[in-house]
Order: structure tokens, then C-alpha cells, then sequence
């Protein structure tokens, strides 16, 4: 068969559109070769992209290369340059130091008979062999045709599998507000891998949701979630993110609730039962887009908007029992006449102590949440008791001490895990360091990492705050004291901790002052 013989062109799309271009490398110690090499590609075209060429003129030089440029699709390969084997170890460098088994590797020799080619194919992995002498501008067309369209579809593939990875780990935890980032970035990756957009394809997902403040206006829209160019641009007004055609593009979605595709880019609308929806932009387009493709676009902006609203949901019920908490924990500090922001406080001091201890961020949150319940017990304690001003009786200090039993039995029944750590606080938090405390005497670290956090917290709060029996304590007072108690009451380390952020702790209570704290702490 003739060498001039034609492989069938790819189908020449309507309407094309300039998407960047495929880089190759051309590793070769002859510069006759690289000008031939350019100038019999030179109109080279595949999916609407031209081809970006690269010189190297030794093996040294090109590892360089390929180490700083990853995305390189294509290397024509010569064999022998400052070695006779210079082009070999290159091949393997890509392969088993760069673990780059995506770029497709050409081995291009004059010299057959040092690198014999079913030697090379066996030992070597690379993706083609030939003879400098056999390879025809035809050929070498058509061997760079080839080349691409097992590039492309490699990396599709690549795009593809890392789009199910991060929805798969986004799936274990979906209703936290980092992994539905996760979950929506891992989504857009698939969707545009399906769509055979470019690696750096520009996507932005836009909610119609402003904080929970609804609007009609499409240019008072935030970014949600971008790839790209808009990786960076979550939370700004797509007004300043989009230009004026863009922007029109987004209000006809708007209006027509439908999928509007525009030359190489989309905006697709995503229905909602309880919002006015979202706004999904796709661009990077490598052509027109199929009917099954459009089907899968539809398919998809309808799953992120149900995702988006289920972590809506999610945070609105984790938002209510905040509330619950600290409504409840704010009902028994008014019968102890220490009204204000006392259970606020403590919640966000214990997070930043917790955080600064080495707690995880779960640990945090939940140690959060659960310490305004610290005092749930004081509701058995009677008010003749709770609010004497004077120092308590033996017996009426009993009846006080009581109030950790109460509040432990109050809430230790429940399956929530905030709950069961505050029934751990209400029981533990009055227990010290030394075994002196109360109700069973723990000692050191057999007192759990939550109690000691918030007796801390709570002791630096009601020092610094006037109570019925006590005028509020100044910063020097209250750390000297603190530090004095450190291995009697006190975590000695948690006190060394605490000396750190009292800064970030000051600055709570400034935040939350009580309402007879006009005067300042």
C-alpha cells in the first residue's frame, strides 16, 4: 500500500472555536530535524487546537523540560544524541521518576540497528517506533493524530476518575460545608471530563441565595463554587466577576429557567423546590453539544441544586439546636441572676482553648456546642440557695454541689453526641486537677479533656464578671489567679495554653458583654 495513503480527517465541526493548543516535544541533537519536524506540522489541527512546539537538544535538557511542564501530550524522541542511549533513559525518566504515564512517547531513531525496536517496545515503555528514514510528513501526521486522540482520551479518563474520587470521600461527610465544596468541585471535574472540555475549562456555579437573603436580580448573585479562572472568586458578586455578555447570558437562563449555549460556553439553570435556583456557567467547549450531553447537563444541574438545598436543610437543623441549647442554658443562668451573654461565652472561649490545646476541629465544635449546658443542673437548686449573696452554709453547699449530679442525670440519657458531651461538662466541670473536687474526686487527666476546658472557661468568665456576690475581677487578678491554681484546680498545661490566647479571649468578652457590663469587663 502506498505511503500516500490518507487517513480519514476528523469531522470538520460547524462552527470552530480556538481552545489553546497540544504541546510536543522535540528531543532531538540535529536542529535540521526539529526545523523539518515544525515545518511539516506546522497546519496541524485537533479538536480545534494547534500544536505548541518545544525544543530540546539533548537528554539532559529535555528532563528538564518534562519536569517543569507536566502537560506536555507529545514527545518525538530521538534515540542517540550525547549517549547511545541518551533517548532510553529518557523514556524512562518519564515513566519511573516523573510517573508521567500520560504524555505519549515517540521513539524516533536513524540508527535502528543500536535500539532495535523489538528490544525497545519490550523494555521501554513508549507508545511508537520509528525509523527516521520510514517517517513521511504524512506519517508523521498521522502518527501525531494517533498520539492526540490517545492523549485526550487518557486524560478524559484521568479527569474522570479524579472527579469520582473527590465525590466519593465528599459523600462520607456530604452536609459539612467543606465537603460539599468538595462534593460540587468533584461534580463540575466529571461534568466537564464528559463534556471534553479543556483541563483549565472556566466553570462557576452562582447561588440565587445571597446568605438567606433571596433575590430575582442576577447581578446580585455570588459565586458558589468555581474551577478555572474562578477558583478563586467564591463569594463575589458575579457582577464583578463576569463581563456584560456574560452576564446577559446568565439573565437569559434566568428568565427562560432553561440551558443557554453560546459559542463554546453554557448556562444552565438549576430548578429548585424552595429557592429561585442557581445558575451553573460551563466553558471551554470543545464543539457543539449533543443531545445526550445536553440530557446529562439537565441531569446534573438538577442533582447540585438538591445537594445544595440538603446542606441547607442540614445547617438550618444543626442552627436550631444551637438555639435549643442555648435558650435552655441562657434560662438557668436567669434564675442565678447572671443574665447576659455568660453561655455564649463559654461556648466560644471553650472552642478557642480547645483548639489551642490540640482538640480537632470536630472535638472543638462539639465541646463548643455542648458547654452552655455546663450548669443545666443549677434547675434543682432552689432560689434561696442560688442567689444568697453571702457566703453558703455547710449544708447549703451540699445542696449546691448537687446541681453536677442533676445535670449529668438530666441529659445522660440522650444519643446526641453533643448532649452526651454536655452531660460529661455538667458532671466533670467542677472536678480539679489535685482530686479536691467534686461530685467523685477525679484527679489529673481521669477528668475528661471537655470538663477541664470548661472549668476553666468558666472560672475566667464569672472572674472577670460581676455576680451577686462579687464585683468583676481585673485581667491581672484573674491570671494570677489562674496561674496560681495551675496543678491544683487546673490542667497545668491547659493553663499554659490559656496564658497564650487570653488576647482571643479578652476579645469575647468584649464581643458579648453582659448587660450590666456597660462600664466595660
Amino acid at each position: 500500500m502506498s505511503d500516500e495513503f490518507l487517513f480519514a480527517a476528523e469531522p470538520e465541526e460547524p462552527h470552530q472555536v480556538s481552545n489553546g493548543c497540544w504541546k510536543v516535544l522535540i528531543v532531538d541533537d540535529e536542529p535540521e530535524v526539529h526545523a523539518v519536524t515544525r515545518l511539516a506540522l506546522n497546519d496541524f489541527s485537533f479538536q480545534h487546537k494547534k500544536l505548541e512546539f518545544i525544543s530540546a537538544y539533548s537528554g539532559a535538557e529535555a528532563k528538564k523540560v518534562l519536569a517543569a511542564q507536566p502537560d506536555i501530550a507529545v514527545v518525538l524522541l530521538d534515540v542517540v544524541m550525547e549517549t547511545d542511549d541518551a533517548g532510553l533513559l529518557v523514556a524512562s525518566y518519564i515513566r519511573e521518576t516523573l510517573h508521567n504515564h500520560f504524555v505519549r512517547i515517540i521513539l524516533r531513531t536513524g540508527q535502528p540497528g543500536q535500539a532495535p525496536e523489538r528490544q525497545v517496545i519490550v523494555n521501554y515503555d513508549i507508545n511508537d517506533y520509528k525509523s527516521k528514514t520510514e517517517l513521511t510528513a504524512q506519517k508523521l501526521f498521522t502518527v501525531m493524530m494517533s498520539s492526540l486522540r490517545s492523549y485526550r482520551d487518557i486524560i478524559s479518563l484521568e479527569q474522570s476518575r479524579q472527579g469520582l474520587e473527590k465525590i466519593i470521600k465528599a459523600s462520607v461527610d456530604l452536609f459539612s460545608s467543606h465537603s460539599m465544596e468538595q462534593f460540587i468541585d468533584g461534580v463540575l471535574q466529571q461534568l466537564t471530563s464528559v463534556l471534553g472540555c479543556d483541563e483549565d475549562a472556566l466553570i462557576v456555579s452562582s447561588s440565587l441565595v445571597a446568605g438567606n437573603v433571596q433575590t430575582t436580580d442576577p447581578h446580585d448573585l455570588v459565586v458558589f463554587a468555581g474551577q478555572g479562572e474562578f477558583e478563586s472568586k467564591e463569594g463575589k458578586p458575579i457582577k464583578d466577576v463576569l463581563d456584560p455578555s456574560l452576564l446577559e447570558a446568565f439573565e437569559a437562563a434566568l428568565t427562560t429557567k432553561d440551558i443557554v449555549y453560546r459559542d463554546n460556553y453554557l448556562v444552565a439553570y438549576c430548578c429548585s423546590k424552595f429557592t429561585q435556583g442557581s445558575l451553573l456557567y460551563v466553558s471551554g467547549l470543545p464543539g457543539p453539544v449533543n443531545e445526550t450531553q445536553k440530557k446529562l447537563i439537565e441531569l446534573f444541574a438538577q442533582n447540585v441544586q438538591v445537594a445544595y438545598e440538603n446542606v441547607q436543610l442540614q445547617h438550618e437543623v444543626e442552627d436550631t439546636q444551637r438555639e435549643i441549647v442555648y435558650r435552655l442554658s441562657e434560662a438557668v443562668e436567669v434564675r442565678s441572676v447572671e443574665t447576659g451573654n455568660h453561655v455564649r461565652r463559654i461556648a466560644f472561649i471553650c472552642y478557642e482553648l480547645a483548639k489551642a490545646y490540640g482538640l480537632s476541629d470536630l472535638d472543638a465544635e462539639k465541646l463548643m456546642f455542648a458547654a452552655p449546658l455546663h450548669d443545666v443542673g443549677k434547675v434543682g437548686i432552689p432560689d434561696n440557695i442560688l442567689n444568697k449573696p453571702a457566703h453558703l452554709t455547710d449544708q447549703e453547699w451540699q445542696v449546691m454541689q448537687t446541681h453536677a449530679s442533676i445535670g449529668y442525670n438530666i441529659l445522660k440519657g440522650s444519643k446526641r453526641s453533643i448532649v452526651q458531651a454536655g452531660a460529661i461538662i455538667a458532671r466533670d466541670h467542677h472536678e480539679k486537677w489535685d482530686g479536691s473536687g467534686y461530685p467523685d474526686g477525679k484527679k489529673g487527666e481521669d477528668i475528661h479533656i471537655y470538663a477541664r476546658i470548661a472549668a476553666l472557661a468558666d472560672v475566667y468568665d464569672a472572674l472577670r464578671h460581676r455576680r451577686c456576690y462579687k464585683n468583676a475581677w481585673t485581667l491581672e487578678q484573674v491570671l494570677a489567679e489562674i496561674e496560681q491554681q495551675a496543678g491544683k484546680q487546673f490542667d497545668p498545661k491547659l493553663v499554659e495554653t490559656f496564658k497564650v490566647i487570653v488576647p482571643k479571649l479578652e476579645a469575647i468578652l468584649q464581643k458579648y458583654p453582659d448587660a450590666h457590663d456597660a462600664d466595660g469587663v
